[in-house]
């Protein structure tokens, strides 16, 4: 199992990461909005620094603006990981323009996710590009009317055809209940929102019992 935490704030991290729960943090623009910060303005070797800080092995950034800036963009991106001594990775949207550009960025030699996922069909895509990893929107497949649990079932299917598998990283969760059901349909890869995170950490029958334990010891 493995979880990455999806946010862009960064008091968040401060306070999840080091519960050693998450191989690493994913990050996007309208992420950062939410946190209050300019996206173009971002100071990613800051960012890397921190995230390595708290104890995250990988932070994971989109790419934003005119497809023909990605390139540069990405590469800028992949040395300050190896300047800061994280993983960076390089998330792309599954977007025709973005498609175009992808394997210019694969040939740098980082990883590259591909985002904004909504359909089995774009695993194709993402696993004839050599993408290392694709990102359903799972909540907003639901939202929309889309029968994510069967696309996601048929991606699992997709994924065992390559010669180099596409990891399925689940994104847009919207409660631990999903995870659960997903993680029993063979689902092993997750990045959730800090509100679910907490979720997962307390659960008020453990707590009594905790206490129950404490008053028993004499604590």
């Amino acid at each position: 199992m493995t979880l990455y935490l999806d946010t862009a704030d960064t008091s968040e991290w401060a306070d999840l990461i080091p519960t050693g729960m998450f191989r690493g943090i994913t990050t996007n623009p309208l992420l950062a909005a939410r946190a209050g910060y300019a996206y173009g303005e971002m100071n990613w070797s800051d960012l890397a620094a921190r995230a390595r800080d708290l104890g995250a092995g990988e932070l994971h950034a989109q790419v934003f603006g005119p497809a023909e800036s990605y390139v540069d963009w990405a590469g800028a991106l992949y040395e300050v990981g190896r300047g800061r001594g994280i993983e960076t990775v390089v998330k792309i949207p599954l977007v025709e323009a973005a498609v175009r550009v992808t394997p210019a960025i694969k040939a740098l030699g980082g990883r590259i996710l591909m985002t904004a996922c909504y359909d089995a069909k774009q695993m194709f895509v993402a696993q004839s590009l050599g993408a290392d990893f694709i990102a359903p929107y799972y909540g907003r497949m639901m939202e929309a009317g889309i029968d994510a649990n069967a696309h996601l079932a048929a991606m699992k299917d997709i994924q065992t055809t390559g010669d180099k598998a596409c990891e399925i990283v689940v994104a847009s969760l919207r409660s631990t209940a999903q995870m659960v059901e997903l993680a029993t349909q063979g689902q092993d890869i997750f990045t959730i929102a800090p509100a679910i995170a907490r979720d997962l950490l307390v659960d008020e029958r453990s707590v009594a019992a905790f206490a129950d334990f404490e008053k028993a010891a004499g604590g």
